[in-house]
């Protein structure tokens, strides 16, 4: 019974170790590629993507593949600073094979709290966002205001996406 014991104990911590060793490293990386935005640092920025990557934006109407996103976000970089998001909580997921991971974090950004949620990839045993989602977050309290601003702007998308 003590030998069944210590085996348990041993493949238990063995298992979260090696969970928290590829947590720590996805952390470093949306870490380090959030604070690459705010250093304007756009080659490890958008290295730090898979090449098929998307960037699904706040607004309706940003959702790019990588090149369209890398056009876009050029002129921020450019400018010196594109934008600054620091993680307030972040959970992590990771798959059994250990190849795939995905994740959602709160962000303290310029618009306020962000949501940011994605999927990551190893490319060549190196972790890469594939697939990225950034939100901003609406109080509930506020909902019907926010839905009357957006309701001019946002009406037009819904009927062209309905055709």
């Amino acid at each position: 019974m003590k030998n069944t014991f210590t085996l348990f104990l041993t493949l238990t911590t063995f298992f979260c170790f090696s969970q928290t060793e590829e947590t720590i490293q996805i952390n470093n990386i949306l870490d380090s590629w959030h604070k690459a935005a705010a250093e304007a640092r756009f080659d490890d920025y958008m290295n730090a993507m898979t090449s098929d990557a998307i960037y699904i934006g706040t607004d309706a109407t940003e959702n790019w593949n990588k090149k369209d996103f890398m056009a876009f976000a050029k002129p921020y970089f450019d400018k010196g600073k594109a934008w600054n998001f620091t993680a307030l909580e972040r959970h992590i997921y990771i798959s059994k094979d250990k190849e795939t991971a995905w994740f959602d974090e709160l962000l303290n950004t310029q618009m306020k709290i962000c949501r940011g949620s994605g999927v990551m990839i190893k490319v060549s045993s190196q972790w890469k966002i594939q697939h990225y989602v950034l939100s901003m977050t609406i109080p509930n309290e506020v909902t019907n205001q926010v839905i009357k601003i957006k309701e001019s702007i946002e009406n037009p998308i819904i009927e062209k996406f309905k055709k």
